[in-house]
């Protein structure tokens, strides 16, 4: 009777789910923040290309967190609004601000002097997108190493496994080997010997 071998299995440790998530977030984060360095950078060559002054009110000034500052001015006959452009330190509401616009785009508007429309959204994107990328970078890389260790892990238990089983078999006659059938070995003088 064949005594049947426990073969122990190893128990790979989970990744969390936050390395997955952080992954994705920077990713995301990312492409969000070139999206917006790469938004004021073709307004500002558009601006730069045909550029057009016209006198701004500033209208609003950040009061917090959730705020931002607002500049309307006039371009092509018609009355339009830029928020959150850079502002001066002493500006007031109701006081007079230069702007330049693009000729082929009144929405393109910038403060004169001034290269980008948003220089903080610059600044920001110029420091979160290297930081970004190397977050991403770390967490692709202990998902790599964690998937790699596993499948190491699979690959000697499935030898340990094997070496059990062919162990188990030489034990018990080889009855694995032989399909059962017990060899057969012929002794000197054949079944006349017997007789």
């Amino acid at each position: 009777m064949r005594s049947a071998t426990a073969v122990p299995r190893l128990r790979s440790p989970r990744l969390g789910r936050g390395w997955y998530l952080a992954a994705v977030l920077s990713a995301v984060l990312a492409v969000g923040m070139c999206l917006l360095g790469w938004r004021q950078a073709d307004q500002a060559d558009r601006i730069e290309a045909h550029p057009v002054r016209v006198e701004g009110t500033v209208t609003q000034l950040p009061a917090g967190s959730a705020t931002y500052s607002a500049v309307s001015y006039r371009a092509d006959g018609q009355v339009h609004t830029a928020a959150d452009l850079w502002l001066p330190e002493n500006v007031k509401v109701g006081d007079q601000i230069c702007l330049e616009h693009a000729a082929g785009d009144p929405g393109a508007v910038r403060v004169c002097g001034k290269r980008y429309p948003q220089p903080a959204g610059v600044g920001l994107a110029r420091t979160s997108v290297p930081i970004a990328l190397l977050l991403f970078a770390a967490c692709v890389a202990r998902i790599w190493r964690h998937h790699r260790a596993r499948s190491v892990r699979t690959g000697s238990s499935r030898v340990r496994t094997t070496v059990a089983f062919a162990t188990e078999a030489i034990g018990d006659g080889m009855p694995a080997i032989t399909h059962g059938k017990r060899s057969r070995r012929r002794r000197k003088g054949g079944r006349r010997a017997l007789r």
